[in-house]
């Protein structure tokens, strides 16, 4: 008997649960017939307004007395709704209002789309506004045909831009509404009447003649090639098709083929003119869309975009160049030469480039003498100069010398203006240029993320690292297009990122029907990387279609019009995938993140997917091996000690920079020490919201949609199912309040089998969240009293 009873009332909260966030259908019949009624109501009362309102004007201003009679057809209602719609309101076209709650009522009854509800009510209130304004021009005459909405509308439009004006801009939205709700184009028109023109051509004449392709109109959009079943017929009506005294070539030399052998080559025959048709239609379309439309524009969607002003960022060294201390460099000098002498060590040159933060001595020492030797007296020069952050570069690629890096004792903010400003990264001819900075010569330092093409960012905290992303994000914004590239942007911190919300609907991507597109929740982190190793593999399929090797020759083939978008293809934009703090994402979902940023850094760069990846120390528990051999471009800033910077760089150096912004980049050969540009809080929100305040897509970028394969989530267990120690189970679970396996294992004897299937029932059940990776499942119950409860009523 507990058995049957606990199903039935199992059967009875599945349906609970669907339809928690919505109507029954009893509800929305009687929802339904109330709106229906309520609309029909307000139809006879201002269809009657219109005939009583004059002699209803007396009784306006005593609608609550009972003696007060008014000759609309619903009384005193009817008379009061049709003065507030029509009178006050917006004239005639407030019977739309009425007809649209009656259409709500009609679709809540008969259970329809809400979808195509909304998209009614949308387009009758703009209608409605519309027509009111519109008979404004008109009011005088009769001042119920635009009611007092219309009327003011329409009076304080004329007074700005006069009568002709206002006319052109009501004209404009008719135009407006005719393109993008009744799909009217000038092609269209255009198509009609040379459909209608053809018709009656044919009508007189009594036969049928073709349409050439000169009459045919081509959307911007549209390249599809129409495949005529009867193209054989007229080599005339394309003017592309092969001649009949070239057909015989295939024909075999054989004085003994039978009919059905002739017959089966003229099929052949006939094949081999369509695919020449075909190759041919295409070129020929392909070039005469370019020569009619031009090439295809991805920015035309935003045309009025404008680029961030170069104003917008703070000059730190208002416009002065760098001031070099001759006495300083004079000390240094004297100081690197005698400490040298004492250890026997003779230079026969010694030269200094200044740097914003560190200047560079490269000495040439006499014959003979081993640069070893001179590499192990880092410590003592440092101690000759009291200084911190010496560096010794022996050799200096490229360069018979040794370099001696030594920090300024005034060092130099490198302001992002500058860096941005410069003809250097102004003049850059890349797919996806980044300034980073200025290096010891003092020169722009700029990098292309495309040829990286992924990059990994380390170094202790407070040395610069959310500083340097703020950087990199700047430097995309000041050139690349919204319709260029898409950032998703992973900040586990919460505080780093926010401000590149404001920016969403033009640069951010997002999984959809999500909500911030800024990514703090590590499950939207799993499932958003997932969703990116989905758009990967899609991308690749439409280069494989279109036969290019990468993202580059897939978007200029796709700009040249070769490409049909029919068949699927799209420009691709680039997308860069920026994660802060990625150590905190191992440590709390392991392999779920590691097995897509895996397949990522390994494929995902041919087709315009970009890491850049941030954490403090890149250790082999953090990033492995597979992952860091695809991360080439690395950018080091300041580390405690030689260990973590061969970690990082794969050699030493980072534990010898100064901190604020120092830092070495290394694509894989040379490092080069580069001082970030500093772009502060306030920069970045002056940018955002410039950008912000501009015309912006409908919604954000949208990914792929993935569905995720959490352990337990999708389990629908029947309560007859349920384990014999389920019960005691959940006892368990919620006297520790802590929900994992190996609880359940040392306190009832199990196995792990068995108990990995009681915290599934127990899941099920509602008793613990979902699969959480390492971490411990969350027990949604707080005590034994409720627990009982919730079985009870379970």
């Amino acid at each position: 008997m507990a058995r049957k009873k606990t199903k039935a009332k199992t059967t009875t909260k599945k349906p609970a649960k669907k339809i928690s966030f919505s109507l029954t259908k009893q509800q929305k019949i009687i929802l339904g017939s109330f709106l229906f009624l309520l609309g029909l109501a307000l139809l006879f009362s201002l269809f009657s307004y219109f005939f009583s309102w004059q002699a209803d004007q007396s009784i306006l201003n005593n609608l609550t007395q009972r003696e007060a009679q008014a000759k609309n057809w619903l009384n005193k209602f009817g008379a009061g709704i049709g003065h507030l719609l029509v009178y006050k309101g917006f004239g005639i076209s407030a019977l739309i209002l009425a007809i649209l709650i009656t259409l709500t009522g009609i679709y809540f009854f008969f259970e329809k789309e809400k979808k195509r509800l909304q998209t009614f009510w949308f387009w009758g209130i703009l209608v409605m506004l519309w027509l009111s304004v519109f008979f404004g021009f008109f009011s005088k005459a009769n001042p119920l045909l635009a009611g007092t909405v219309g009327f003011e509308i329409n009076d304080f439009l004329q007074d700005y831009l006069g009568l002709i004006g206002t006319a052109l801009l009501m004209l404009f939205f008719a135009i407006a509404y005719a393109v993008l709700r009744l799909k009217i184009t000038p092609e269209k028109v255009q198509h009609y009447f040379a459909h209608k023109r053809s018709a009656l051509a044919s009508e007189f004449n009594n036969e049928e003649e073709p349409i050439s392709m000169e009459d045919t109109a081509f959307a911007k959009d549209n390249i599809d090639i129409p495949v005529e079943e009867e193209t054989q017929k007229s080599a005339s009506t394309m003017e592309i098709s092969v001649p009949e005294e070239e057909i015989p070539v295939s024909v075999p030399n054989s004085e003994n083929n039978t009919t059905a052998s002739s017959e089966q080559n003229e099929d052949v025959e006939i094949e081999i003119e369509e695919t020449i048709e075909e190759e041919e239609v295409t070129e020929n379309l392909s070039k005469k869309l370019v020569q009619d439309f031009g090439e295809f524009d991805p920015t035309l969607e935003l045309g009025s975009y404008k680029f961030p002003s170069i104003d917008l960022l703070k000059d730190y060294t208002q416009g002065q160049s760098i001031t070099i201390d001759q006495q300083e460099l004079e000390e240094n000098k004297n100081r690197i030469v005698d400490t040298l002498k004492n250890y026997k060590i003779e230079i026969a040159h010694i030269k200094a480039t200044v740097g914003p933060t560190v200047t560079l001595y490269e000495i040439v020492p006499e014959a003979g003498i081993r640069i070893s030797k001179i590499k192990n007296l880092e410590d003592d020069i440092a101690l000759s100069l009291s200084a911190l952050g010496i560096r010794i570069i022996a050799p200096i690629p490229g360069k018979g010398t040794i370099g001696i890096e030594v920090p300024n004792k005034n060092a130099r903010i490198v302001s992002m203006r500058s860096a941005i400003a410069s003809p250097r990264f102004q003049n850059a001819e890349m797919e996806l240029p980044l300034t980073l900075g200025k290096t010891i010569s003092n020169e722009t330092f700029v990098v292309d993320l495309a040829k990286m093409p992924h990059l990994l960012m380390a170094g202790a905290t407070g040395q610069g690292k959310s500083v340097g992303l703020n950087a990199i994000l700047t430097s995309l914004l000041y050139k690349k297009h919204p319709s260029e590239v898409k950032f998703i942007l992973v900040d586990p911190k919460k505080v780093e990122l926010t401000l590149f919300n404001k920016i969403e609907r033009h640069y951010l991507a997002k999984l959809p029907d999500s909500g911030d597109a800024i990514i703090t929740d590590n499950t939207k982190v799993i499932h958003t990387l997932n969703s990116l190793c989905i758009e990967m593999d899609n991308r690749y399929d439409l280069l494989k279609d279109a036969m290019v090797r990468n993202i580059k020759e897939y978007n200029t083939k796709f700009k040249k019009r070769k490409l049909n978008p029919n068949d699927g293809h799209k420009f691709l934009p680039y997308i860069v995938l920026v994660v802060d703090e990625f150590a905190d994402l191992i440590m709390t979902a392991g392999k779920e993140v590691e097995t897509p940023i895996a397949r990522l850094a390994q494929l995902a760069r041919a087709i315009g997917i970009h890491l850049i990846i941030a954490t403090q120390r890149p250790s082999v528990n953090v990033i492995t091996g597979i992952i860091k051999a695809n991360f080439p471009a690395r950018i080091a800033f300041r580390v405690t000690s030689k260990i973590d910077s061969r970690t990082i760089l794969d050699s030493q150096g980072a534990d010898q920079l100064i901190g604020r912004g120092d830092m070495l980049f290394t694509q894989g050969n040379e490092l080069v020490r580069v001082q970030c540009a500093f772009v502060d809080t306030p920069e970045v929100e002056k940018i955002t919201d410039y950008i912000g305040s501009q015309k912006a897509y409908p919604e954000a970028h949208q990914l792929p949609e993935y569905v995720g394969e959490d352990s337990g989530t999708s389990l629908d267990i029947d309560a007859s199912d349920r384990d014999a120690l389920f019960n005691e189970a959940a006892e368990v679970i919620v006297t520790a309040q802590q929900g994992s396996a190996s609880l359940l294992q040392r306190k009832l004897k199990l196995g792990y089998n068995r108990a990995g299937r009681i915290i599934d029932q127990l899941e099920a059940a509602g008793i613990v969240g979902p699969f959480e990776g390492s971490k411990a499942r969350q027990v949604l119950v707080t005590d034994l009293n409720a627990l009982h409860q919730h079985l009870n009523n379970d």
